[in-house]
């Protein structure tokens, strides 16, 4: 796995070892962020089950003026600190080493724009994790929130929860899911 453009770009990243993290490959890594090109600059970037920090750490590359990191696998941990400190992004990054749910209060920020997650596959983590999200005041109008989930993840709760599917892309065997809060009567929830 590596950087692909920016800063950072083609230097190689560290991946944990087993099975307990599913890196995103750099060819759909690639497709995502030329999806983002026009958003990354400037933005503040949530990297959710960060694993080895690939995707924070993409994002830091193109032009993103700070990365939340929040993982708490020991390995995964390691790598996203050594990464950091490979790509001397560490003074712009924040890593949270603690469960996601416990970090989303940590993170003290006016305006999140751009919310990534990548939750363990069939363990039942999207719902909860869009409540959480929903309470948050640092996602507003504005904050895109990208999951990444298998090709075949219905995503009905969604607009229970204040939110809407602006965008899909489908790979193969996955796919990601650009959501937004729903707008009501002129304003948002």
């Amino acid at each position: 796995m590596r950087v692909i453009a920016g800063r950072a770009g083609s230097l190689k990243l560290k991946t944990p070892g087993g099975t307990d993290t599913r890196p995103t490959t750099d060819r759909i890594k690639e497709t995502l962020f030329n999806i983002l090109q026009n958003d990354i600059p400037g933005c503040v970037f949530v990297d959710l089950f960060s694993g080895s920090g690939g995707i924070g750490i993409e994002a830091l590359s193109r032009g993103a003026s700070h990365a939340y990191f929040v993982e708490n696998g020991r390995e995964a941990i390691s790598c996203i600190v050594d990464n950091l400190a490979f790509t001397k992004f560490t003074s712009d990054a924040t890593l949270l080493k603690q469960d996601v749910f416990g970090a989303l209060s940590m993170i003290r920020e006016k305006e999140i724009d751009i919310i990534f997650m990548d939750p363990p596959y069939r363990e039942g983590y999207e719902e909860k994790l869009f409540a959480s999200l929903a309470c948050q005041p640092y996602v507003t109008e504005n904050t895109l929130l990208i999951l990444e989930a298998e090709a075949d993840m219905k995503t009905d709760y969604l607009d229970g929860l204040g939110f809407k599917v602006i965008r899909e892309k489908i790979y193969r065997t996955n796919k990601h899911i650009f959501v937004k809060k729903k707008q009501f009567n002129g304003g948002y929830e």
